[in-house]
């Protein structure tokens, strides 16, 4: 379980001089983009910024939503599941119309929260469906520390292999867990895009629909944000980071 109040503060990354050299992130000219979100709201926090200049500038997204996110509340007498799988797909598309995708298509592929690793076969056939050999994939990266992100992005890795098509990962609980300088992250993969000022606010928009996730659902002792401020200041920088 990824500890969100001890995890790396957003202070630490600013002054990493890795991330201030990182090549810029290019992307395939033509072709689809499909976004691969283990949960509703991986794909705004990992690559919202990113998502909104590629629709802007005419490309296809694709949302393949693996599951509702209804396993984000274990032990909280706030919130039921039942009402979490009703409420985070709905944050989800609040969020993509927040960042100005409206428009995009989100298809919905039910896998239980919590046991990607165990529909393996079932996320890989629903994928095999949206990846083209021109698409550009964009998926949780398969070492970000979460075992439905990590099991997705192996899926989405296997897909893209089949296909052709280029895989581009993107983490989000790693800069919670991982430190400046750390090993046990692809920095000579990493590549930067930058988020121009209206981008980053449209991104910290789009963050604050995920209601059930950035605010408490209770007074409980297991009912605090799923998403503090400590974690979403990761996410709200002027940058995102992927690995090619």
């Amino acid at each position: 379980m990824i500890d969100v109040d001890r995890g790396t503060a957003e202070s630490a990354w600013r002054d990493d001089p890795v991330l201030d050299a990182l090549q810029p992130f290019v992307v395939n000219p033509t072709g689809d983009v499909v976004v691969v979100a283990p949960h509703p709201d991986d794909e705004v926090l990992g690559v919202g910024g990113i998502l909104r200049s590629l629709h802007r500038g005419g490309r296809r997204i694709v949302v393949a939503a693996l599951s509702d996110g209804e396993a984000s509340h274990p032990g909280t007498n706030g919130i039921t599941a039942r009402e979490l799988e009703r409420r985070r797909p709905r944050e989800s598309r609040a969020a993509l119309d927040r960042l100005g995708l409206a428009g995009c298509e989100i298809v919905r592929f039910g896998v239980p929260d919590g046991a990607i690793a165990s529909h393996l076969a079932a996320v890989a056939a629903g994928l095999e469906e949206l990846v083209t050999t021109e698409a550009t994939v964009l998926a949780t990266w398969r070492g970000d520390g979460h075992p439905d992100h990590e099991a997705a992005g192996h899926a989405t890795a296997q897909v893209c292999a089949s296909r052709g098509a280029r895989l581009v990962e993107y983490p989000v609980w790693m800069w919670n867990w991982a430190v400046p300088g750390d090993g046990r992250v692809p920095w000579t993969r990493a590549r930067s895009s930058t988020l121009d000022t209206d981008a980053r606010v449209a991104k910290a928009a789009a963050i604050a629909e995920f209601r059930s996730q950035v605010e408490p659902v209770g007074d409980g002792p297991n009912d605090g944000p799923v998403l503090p401020d400590a974690v979403l200041d990761h996410h709200r920088r002027g940058f995102e980071v992927v690995f090619t």
